[in-house]
């Protein structure tokens, strides 16, 4: 039974897996090209995971700043702490936004983490003061896509996760970071001799 249970799991996740390469294609390609531009810009990506995706904001920017899968020179990255000192004025939904106002720039690129709906409204918080910043946003979400197309603006990468489970979306949500991650290398190194 709880083989079973277990399989299906795999299952579950490689289908979603297949089913989203053809439509994540070009928004993650999009968002790719954002986050290059701002780093031959000389800006910076500020990135921040909410809920069950905030570990994957210190792991990408460990990702631009160290490496990824070869060596290069260090991305100017960053992740944004949830656990930022005091509550920030306004109450925990403005701890992301807080530090985007402190130390976003214009041309700095926000990559936004949100899996479960939950965060909305830190997220959103966060979005607006980097859209305030004249900053793009990348927003990697999950549930409630509808709510970021009336967010995020020409300029800003909208990623929609279709799925509905908090675990798929973090998964793919994974995926998706170490993509980004490839394409960045590959658009400011070439192809890696094998």
């Amino acid at each position: 039974m709880i083989e079973q249970r277990i399989q299906q799991q795999f299952f579950d996740s490689a289908d979603l897996l297949y089913q989203a390469a053809e439509s994540l294609a070009r928004p993650i390609a999009e968002a790719a090209t954002a986050l290059v531009g701002a780093i031959t810009g000389g800006a910076k990506v500020m990135a921040c995971g909410c809920g069950p995706a905030a570990s994957l904001a210190p792991h990408f920017a460990g990702a631009m700043v160290g490496r990824f899968e070869r060596e290069r020179p260090p991305l100017a990255a960053m992740a944004l702490s949830s656990d930022a000192a005091p509550t920030p004025q306004g109450g925990g939904e403005r701890v992301f936004a807080q530090q985007v106002q402190a130390l976003g720039q214009p041309g700095d690129v926000l990559l936004l983490l949100e899996a479960s709906g939950d965060d909305a409204e830190v997220a959103l918080a966060a979005v607006r003061a980097a859209q305030d910043k004249e900053m793009t946003v990348v927003a990697v979400v999950g549930q409630g896509a509808a709510v970021w197309r009336e967010t995020l603006v020409d300029t800003d990468v909208l990623v929609a996760v279709p799925a509905e489970r908090s675990a798929r979306i973090v998964e793919l949500q994974l995926l998706i970071l170490h993509c980004l991650c490839d394409a960045v290398d590959l658009q400011l190194m070439g192809e890696q001799d094998t």
